[in-house]
């Protein structure tokens, strides 16, 4: 049976929930038989968060799937490249560092994102393959994941999700923000997973 690890992010700055924990709370309501699917919830913080993936990553999972909160996003993204890049919200361009000092450039996800997004879209929901998973934190699990399986000879094949807000964060109406049911995005979900169990056309059978 395949393993996949799933993560998502705590809440930040203005927001007192993140998306991407909702929607993984949502998902564990109602996991499928297969694959086995282990969740963990990473503080908003580099330090922490490389120490908990790496540790996290020594399980030696076949997959993991990273979830992070994108407002303003109208659909679900699929990241294909993680960037050695360390940044902040308010960081200018120069001032951004490295994840890695010794690391390649970037790493593009070996996942079938087009398919999956192919797959989500046909469910009727948004959802596109992303080039670009900003130079915060969704873009550094991104890169340390595979940096860290390179590194250490892990089978693990990842990506980064940007979901956008939940319905319940833009309640208010005191912003017009796009926002998508929980149930929707955990939906999505359990279409990629349903791929990488094994079902006709999966990761596995490539």
């Amino acid at each position: 049976m395949a393993t996949v690890l799933i993560t998502a992010f705590d809440a930040y700055g203005e927001w007192q929930q993140n998306s991407s924990w909702l929607t993984l709370v949502e998902l564990t309501r109602s996991l499928p038989q297969q694959p086995q699917v282990t969740t963990r919830r990473y503080p908003v913080d580099y330090a922490i968060l490389q120490e908990r993936l790496a540790a996290d990553l020594e399980a030696g999972y076949d997959y993991s799937l990273h979830l992070g909160q994108a407002p303003g996003r109208r659909g679900i993204e699929l990241e294909m490249i993680g960037l050695n890049v360390a940044g902040g919200f308010e960081q200018e361009a120069e001032e951004a560092g490295r994840l890695v000092p010794e690391g390649p450039v970037a790493y593009r996800s070996q996942l079938p994102l087009g398919r999956w997004a192919a797959q989500i879209r046909q469910a009727g929901i948004a959802c596109q393959v992303s080039y670009h998973a900003g130079t915060f934190l969704c873009n550094a699990v991104l890169y340390l994941a595979h940096y860290l399986a390179e590194q250490r000879g892990l089978p693990t094949r990842s990506t980064m999700i940007h979901v956008p807000l939940e319905v319940s964060q833009v309640s208010s109406g005191e912003r017009m923000l796009t926002a998508l049911p929980a149930a929707t995005m955990a939906t999505a979900l359990r279409l990629i997973l349903a791929d990488l169990a094994g079902a006709p056309g999966s990761v596995r059978q490539v």
